[in-house]
């Protein structure tokens, strides 16, 4: 009753206070009784049997090659097979056994509802034969959007130069993503909006590799990347959202695996993961761990203080009450500790910083299926993460101190329901999350600061963020036509208090004579602001550090996406993606750094639009070959004023009457990435791969460069890389090669070796320039790397 009571009483409108009460109410009610996570995954249960009805143990494959999905199972002596997390989607299943013809058949995932399916075997001496290749799932003709896909498989074929990129290197190669400075990505221009939904669980905040500690890679069975077409269930983060699946379908009894792995930057690491199964019980345990001497994208050629090291474990507990109820429990810690690199002045003067970051979690998930065509599921989570950043005294321009975190509470309640031609899903989810920041700072050299600048600066607050939400969704499919129509409603509630109604609406066309699919989706955007010092940004205090100063709060981005493209299978090998899209936004998100101190937070200007097209062609199989080839080119432009965030001295002069249109400093106008794989015999590949990209905006006042200061900070070969007159960075590009063999396999135990080499021409590719919110880093050198992976 005091937070009803303090709610009430908090300046929102009527509507907006009861309808928060009415959210809060609902989670309440779905806690006490539990209902689906985030998440577009379904289920199949297969029953195989023989002419007479009677169960038959068999072997069986199911394959989608729009999901890269492929696996190979036994299905026991009763006949029964449950396979779960399968990406929406066509499937094809073979089911084999002795004295019977093959059974083959497609099998579509639409929904969380299980599908069922009963394979009834014919006697081999009257077989019919069936034609159903793999083909006929190249691609999904009921998808509204376009999704790219990847399986577990090919992410561990894709290696990384540098430790806990794996996955965002992965990402990054699909078309509308690139990477900024430390494996920052940007979807399709924007900043700081990439959503990753790990087992049905939306994490908000940045992962890249400064920020948080990663994902073990070696974990996740598929994943799914999405840039337009959002179901109404996705919100607050919607630059892009990257969907993982761990493994959910283990083999019966103890199994496991054991990797270790090792390459240029003495770069060290390892995972081990022990899971046992037993009828509807299920465990598994994993930890990795991790050293480097290059962790994050150093502004200079020498890799200064660049050291990182990183641990984590999780432990799952999964059981199957019946075929109806299921409930899953999950636990995970990870910590990374790393040095940021230094420019030349810094390594001069023995500058050193020292960053950790930890985070603990738990989560509860639980399923009951009331009917053939109705289910509800009820989620919860609790994530504790913690930055810390400590300079030495000899720091330089300045000696800095923080320690910022947040105590993370998440709750869902969701029902799934199947009318006709209709799947249905609502429900309510909140985020609450009491935050903290404490800062300190001093000034060692004054000349790099506008006069009157605040030698010493110390500040500590704490504050919570609520953000509830409530959406309905349904996805019609009649025939060739498909139509997503779904409505969300949005709260926000930190340093501001806002709301909005977000419609979305996706429509295509499925053309089977020439195996295409036309699409064209319309999302409204409610994307809250980065949560990263925000309240230091937006503190009273701050109006000290400088004469001038300009502190506006920072308002959710508001944006109206649109999306057209179609997707064409070609010879029943390839797959052909084609897209042009939109964006136009209010308050556009950026971010900036306080005083050099390192620290960044997040700003806003008045508006941006960013267009683009991309295209894809991706080669399933064919022959002994597989592979993909993409390019994007994009426009992104933002125009002032600022609309919310700090500025200081200088930069606050013109900050409120700036209205001139300026390129982001995500604008990469042209991006190519290639990547072939040959399967040279039945144990061992090889591959090679190449990116290109124009180069991004260096944000300098071209009439003021201080080139001998330039060079003094970072080098003549840096300084080499950039074309100050077109002020942008020049073009990069870079040749990878990997191979892998198979050196056992015996049932199920399997023995892998991969080896990996990138920027095989040693070229020197600099990512970003002295921006003046994005700072200076050097992508990698020539690396080389080897993995041995034992799976049992």
């Amino acid at each position: 009753m005091l937070f009803e009571s303090k709610l009430l009483n908090s300046g929102w409108s009527y509507a907006q206070r009861w309808l928060l009460l009415a959210v809060i109410a609902a989670l309440s009610l779905a806690t006490s009784h539990p209902a689906l996570a985030q998440r577009a995954r379904g289920e199949l249960r297969m029953e195989v049997q023989d002419p007479q009805g009677k169960d038959v143990a068999a072997a069986a494959e199911l394959v989608s090659e729009s999901n890269q999905f492929f696996r190979q199972f036994s299905i026991g002596a009763d006949g029964k097979y449950t396979a779960a997390e399968l990406p929406f989607g066509v499937y094809r299943i073979t089911v084999t056994a002795a004295g019977f013809a093959d059974w083959i058949a497609l099998v579509e995932i639409r929904s969380e509802l299980p599908v069922r399916v009963t394979a009834r075997l014919g006697m081999a001496a009257v077989n019919t034969k069936v034609e159903v290749t793999d083909a006929a799932t190249l691609l999904d003709p009921s998808e509204t959007g376009t999704i790219y896909s990847l399986s577990g498989e090919k992410l561990r074929e894709h290696g990384s130069a540098q430790a806990s990129r794996t996955l965002s290197d992965a990402v990054n190669d699909q078309p509308g993503w690139l990477y900024e400075s430390n494996g920052v990505l940007h979807p399709r221009g924007s900043e700081y909006q990439v959503q990753y939904v790990l087992d049905g669980t939306p994490l908000t905040q940045n992962r890249s590799p400064a920020f948080a500690p990663a994902f073990d890679a070696g974990d996740i069975e598929s994943m799914r990347v999405l840039t337009a077409g959002y179901d109404a269930e996705y919100g607050r983060k919607l630059g892009g959202v990257v969907e993982l699946t761990t493994e959910k379908n283990p083999p019966a009894g103890w199994h496991g695996r054991l990797e270790l792995g090792g390459g240029s930057f003495d770069e060290l690491g390892g995972a081990a993961e022990l899971g046992y199964s037993s009828g509807p019980n299920h465990l598994e345990l994993s930890a990795q761990g991790f050293h480097t001497d290059r962790y994050l994208d150093p502004p200079v050629l020498q890799n200064f203080t660049n050291w990182g090291n990183g641990s984590g474990f999780s432990a799952a507990y999964e059981r199957d009450f019946s075929e109806k109820n299921k409930l899953r429990l999950t636990v995970t810690n990870g910590e990374t500790r790393y040095t940021a690199p230094n420019e030349l002045v810094q390594q001069t003067a023995g500058q050193r910083q020292d960053a950790a970051s930890s985070e603990t979690s738990g989560q509860i998930y639980f399923q009951h299926i009331i009917s053939q065509n109705l289910l509800w599921s009820f989620s919860a989570s609790v994530r504790d993460a913690t930055f810390t950043l400590r300079s030495n005294d000899l720091a330089t321009p300045v000696i800095v101190s923080q320690d910022r975190g947040y105590r993370e509470g998440y709750s869902r309640a969701d029902v799934s329901w199947q009318h006709g031609h209709h799947d249905f899903k609502a429900g309510v989810d909140a985020f609450f999350t009491p935050v903290h920041e404490a800062l300190r700072y001093q000034i060692t050299d004054p000349s790099q600061f506008d006069p009157g600048t605040l030698q010493r600066f110390s500040f500590a607050q704490r504050k919570w963020d609520v953000e509830p939400a409530v959406y309905v969704q349904d996805n019609f499919h009649a025939g060739a036509w498909n139509l997503g129509v779904g409505l969300r409603f949005d709260h926000y509630g930190f340093v501001v208090n806002q709301s909005a109604w977000g419609p979305r609406l996706a429509i295509s066309r499925y053309f089977a004579c020439s195996k295409s699919l036309l699409h064209f989706s319309y999302d409204r955007i409610f994307q809250t602001p980065a949560m990263e010092n925000l309240l230091l940004a937006s503190s009273p205090q701050v109006d000290s550090l400088d004469p001038l100063v300009v502190r506006l709060p920072v308002e959710p981005s508001r944006a109206n996406y649109f999306e057209g493209g179609v997707t064409q299978a070609l010879f029943g090998k390839m797959r052909l993606d084609a897209n042009v899209f939109r964006r136009n936004f209010r308050n556009f998100a950026d971010d900036d750094v306080l005083l050099d101190t390192g620290v960044s937070f997040p700003i806003a200007f008045d508006n941006a639009r960013i267009i683009g097209e991309e295209i894809r062609l991706a080669v399933a199989e064919w022959g002994r070959f597989s592979g993909f080839l993409s390019y994007s080119n994009q426009s992104a432009s933002a125009q002032g004023p600022i609309t919310g965030g700090l500025f200081l001295g200088s930069d606050a002069g013109d900050a409120l009457t700036d209205t001139s249109r300026f390129a982001v400093t995500q604008d990469q106008r042209n991006t190519a990435r290639a990547r072939v794989r040959t399967q040279v015999t039945k144990r061992v590949w090889a591959a090679v791969s190449a990116q290109y990209g124009s180069g991004l905006p260096i944000e300098l006042d071209t009439s003021s460069i201080d080139l001998n200061f330039l060079l003094a900070q970072y080098g003549e070969a840096i300084l080499n890389r950039v074309n100050l007159e077109r002020g942008r960075v020049k073009p990069s590009f870079a040749l990878g090669a990997a191979a892998g063999a198979e050196l056992y396999h015996k049932e199920n135990r399997a023995l892998n070796f991969q080896v990996e080499t990138n920027n095989l021409t040693d070229r020197v590719n600099v990512l970003d320039f002295a921006g003046l919110f994005s700072g200076t880093s050097v992508a990698a050198p020539r690396s080389a790397s080897a993995r041995l992976r034992f799976t049992f």
